[in-house]
């Protein structure tokens, strides 16, 4: 009996620092369909270090390889070892919980202050940035490899304000740090650039992309782009204090980009639909998107920034069940439809939107 066929997709891999666990659980699940076939990823911040960690994985173990790989990657960070998860169930509070006490936390306070009054500058030769002891740790000679997936990393040009997209051989330590440097917590990290031949300082990549879905676009890769989403698009209460406030401005700046250009993906299909465009002349981009903002919702920005075992267990295996309910519901549209539901997520009644 012949195998199923394969079914290429694109990822777009979202920032948000520790909650990039989540996207963790997701990849973690989605590497275990057989007839999924990862062309490219397209990654910002914790969404850029997921994409490098399943690229060299699968380059040296395939599918298992870039799961153990994604499973060492979250142990750095914080992530309880195989076989704690059990005990951390029923001797912790949950992740929710656990987000308040961390918020609350005097530790936690303090170095929330400080970004509010001291420039990572200020710290002169004190200075260092904790990201740089894991992603030196990758193995770059598969990151870059040309094999597929391809690995796109998005960073903002601090100067210009422009997003800039890496690829290939472009990408090293210092970029993944590029990709993942919140300007109020570590320095810009600057690159070389050929073209100018200067060095260009970079920020967290989410202010212009988070991720960029634009270099997806190339008519030799699928037109299905599976987002996976880990910052709230909508939120029922208004924050008021000044911790909930900088995260709503953090998530509504980070996912600005996102929508812009998953607009002007709907515009397209609207006119190719409409028969305005001739086909052939533009790719009917396909949209589908793995996210719980539910359980988002529920976090705050602490856990962002202090990633804890419990709640990144929790996240991981969050991202599994949104990833087996994509599996179940919305892979069925893969290579025909959007799953997406994009005027929903505008929702602002601009007309033909």
């Amino acid at each position: 009996m012949a195998g199923k066929l394969k079914r290429r997709i694109n990822l777009a891999l979202q920032g948000g620092g520790a909650h990039g666990a989540f996207t963790w659980g997701v990849l973690d699940r989605l590497l275990q369909e057989p007839d999924l076939e990862i062309a490219a990823i397209s990654g910002t911040s914790a969404g850029a270090m997921n994409g490098a960690a399943v690229k060299s994985g699968m380059i040296k173990g395939g599918r298992e390889g870039a799961r153990d790989n994604l499973q060492w990657l979250w142990e750095q960070m914080g992530a309880a070892a195989a076989g704690s998860a059990a005990m951390n169930e029923w001797a912790h509070p949950s992740a929710a919980v656990m987000s308040r006490m961390i918020e609350y936390s005097a530790p936690f306070q303090l170095a929330d202050a400080a970004t509010r009054m001291l420039s990572p500058y200020s710290y002169g030769p004190l200075y260092s940035n904790p990201l740089e002891q894991v992603v030196e740790k990758f193995d770059y000679d598969k990151v870059c490899a040309h094999e597929d997936p391809r690995l796109f990393v998005c960073a903002t040009n601090v100067r210009s304000g422009r997003v800039r997209v890496f690829r290939d051989e472009e990408i090293n330590s210092k970029v993944l740090l590029a990709s993942a440097c919140l300007p109020t917590v570590f320095q810009a990290v600057e690159l070389h650039d050929e073209s100018t031949g200067q060095l260009e300082a970079f920020w967290d990549g989410g202010y212009m992309g988070n991720p960029a879905l634009f270099p997806l676009f190339p008519s030799d890769l699928p037109a299905d782009i599976v987002i996976v989403n880990i910052n709230p698009l909508y939120r029922d209460e208004v924050p008021k204090t000044p911790q909930s406030i900088a995260n709503r401005i953090n998530e509504i700046s980070f996912n600005s980009s996102l929508l812009r250009e998953l607009r002007a993906i709907h515009f397209v299909q609207r006119l190719l639909t409409e028969g305005q465009i001739e086909p052939g002349k533009m790719k009917n981009v396909l949209i589908h998107m793995i996210s719980d903002d539910k359980m988002m919702r529920e976090l705050s920005v602490a856990t962002k920034t202090f990633p804890n075992p419990v709640v990144l267990a929790e996240l991981k295996a969050a991202g599994i069940a949104a990833a087996e309910n994509f599996l179940n519901t919305d892979a069925a549209h893969i290579g025909k439809q959007n799953s997406a539901d994009l005027p929903a997520m505008f929702g602002d009644g601009t007309p033909g939107y």
